[in-house]
């Protein structure tokens, strides 16, 4: 099948193909102690794991003004080991090669920044199972998960049905306004009944290339 007319799967990263938890918090923990700030309990640190850093750095006590040390010293915390602390999702690897075999094309769209997510990826060897990985832009460039999305389909114009995967809000979100149904996957990080508007959610990687081949063949009879 042409390129230009294959299937597209977006696949969010943190939560969805990455446990990544372990990393995360411990970084995001390091910036609030860098900068003498109380450190959130362990349950609002994993809410960091997904949503856009910035945005909850200021949702949970840090002020305007000290967000862009806060970043900086998140990342060098997350650089200097922190990002070895993930691994794939057992089965997610599996499900990568089963949706490439059906002809798909899979793209990472990820709020992690561009700069970390291209190693992530290749350190889960996700890179090799996918077409392309788009983050975001650097930290003082807003940007949402919709920008990325948008970014992503941008990539294969002409592309067929589209399906968004992740398991936090903000890709159901972030999916609906590129006009692309969403599969909430719940072995990540989100609240309950935070993936209530998702199109379709999956208990289990086993069950993913089944769920999105299924929304993607009931998207082209739509």
């Amino acid at each position: 099948m042409p390129a230009h007319h294959r299937p597209v799967v977006l696949l969010d990263l943190d939560g969805t193909l990455s446990e990544s938890a372990p990393g995360i918090t411990a970084s995001a923990a390091h910036a609030y102690r860098t900068l003498g700030l109380p450190v959130p309990d362990p349950a609002t640190l994993l809410g960091f794991v997904g949503p856009p850093l910035a945005d909850s750095l200021r949702a949970h006590g840090v002020p305007e003004h000290l967000v862009a040390d806060a970043l900086t010293a998140y990342r060098a915390h997350y650089d200097a080991g922190a990002l070895r602390a993930t691994r794939a999702y057992p089965g997610v690897l599996d499900a990568l090669r089963t949706l490439r075999a059906a002809g798909c094309t899979l793209l990472v769209a990820t709020s992690k920044p561009q700069v970390r997510a291209d190693p992530v990826c290749a350190y889960l060897g996700v890179d090799a199972l996918v077409d392309g990985v788009f983050g975001a832009p650097p930290d003082d460039v807003p940007s949402t998960k919709a920008d990325v999305v948008a970014a992503a389909l941008a990539s294969v114009p002409g592309h067929g049905p589209a399906v968004m995967v992740g398991d936090r809000v903000h890709d159901v979100v972030g999916a609906h306004a590129n006009g692309v149904p969403c599969v909430g996957v719940t072995w990540g990080y989100a609240q309950p009944g935070e993936l209530a508007d998702a199109d379709v959610r999956v208990s289990a990687p086993d069950a993913l290339a089944t769920a999105v081949l299924a929304l993607l063949a009931e998207a082209c009879r739509t």
